[in-house]
């Protein structure tokens, strides 16, 4: 049976999240409640037992998003994935594009379902990362609320669609990783961050160039404590990945961007040089 989520749900989608090896907190599911309380959908046995999830987000009418496809390992390969997939199909069955990041076992389970490629990400993880090879960035500074105005507009010409209602959330949750390089007119970048389970998530990480990314990146790294870190980039830049792993990151595992349907609002990938998260975009 499938139902919408409900707060009550989300201690079961945690435990499918630590079955999965996956990062996720209780505030990374309430994010996805709070922005629509019917977009999200769980597989239940009969006697109520979550075995599976899938969160849906809608960034206005530029594209929607598809992520925290889960099922429980002893439920696996039973056709319920796919079931959650049309689920969340028929939640955005109204959307010119729907996009999500897949892993190279799922892809081809999305392009059966239509979804084309749009490029290549890859999770880059350090434990540790070496510290003394991060540059020093006396031009990123603390972001605070008082300048998300400002990063709003920046944002939604390389992300392609207004998020804001993420990036305040974003800020609410780790305000010692979120940086930016630039004031208000004359933004050149910024980042966020935040924790996990499992590790510290840095992103995303927007910027004119590779130089200010580090910069953002640099500032951030040097509030992680000792937690392992790790980042989600896409393939466009490769001596961005060659930087990072030079401070000692290494490629953890891959990711393939894809969508389904008119992908009108593409944003400027290049200039993504981390995103939110696999779950967000």
């Amino acid at each position: 049976m499938f139902r919408n989520m409900e707060w009550t749900d989300i201690p079961s989608g945690l435990s499918l999240c630590r079955s999965a090896g996956w990062n996720q907190l209780s505030r990374d599911w309430e994010i996805f409640l709070m922005l629509d309380p019917q977009g999200n959908r769980v597989c239940v046995q009969d006697d109520g037992n979550v075995i599976g999830t899938v969160t849906t987000i809608r960034y206005g009418h530029h594209f929607a998003w598809i992520g925290m496809v889960l099922v429980d390992p002893a439920h696996q390969r039973k056709g319920i994935g796919l079931r959650l997939l049309e689920q969340a199909g028929q939640l955005l069955k109204n959307e010119n594009c729907v996009k999500l990041d897949a892993t190279p076992a799922g892809r081809q389970v999305y392009t059966n379902l239509d979804f084309e490629d749009e490029y290549e990400l890859s999770r880059m993880f350090a434990s540790p990362f070496h510290m003394q090879h991060v540059i020093s960035s006396p031009a990123a500074t603390a972001l605070t609320a008082e300048s998300l105005e400002s990063v709003r507009s920046f944002d939604l010409e390389i992300f392609g669609a207004d998020r804001m209602a993420l990036l305040s959330w974003m800020l609410d949750g780790a305000p010692e990783l979120a940086f930016k390089v630039g004031e208000r007119d004359h933004l050149k970048g910024f980042c966020f961050g935040r924790s996990g389970y499992r590790y510290a998530h840095i992103g995303p990480v927007v910027a004119n160039n590779v130089e200010v990314a580090k910069d953002l990146v640099s500032a951030a790294l040097k509030h992680c404590g000792n937690k392992p870190v790790i980042l989600d980039v896409s393939h466009h830049n490769d001596s961005w990945r060659g930087w990072l792993e030079s401070v000692g990151f290494s490629a953890l595992r891959p990711f393939i961007r894809m969508y389904r349907g008119d992908n009108l609002c593409p944003g400027i990938p290049e200039n993504q040089y981390a995103i939110l998260g696999p779950e967000f975009g």
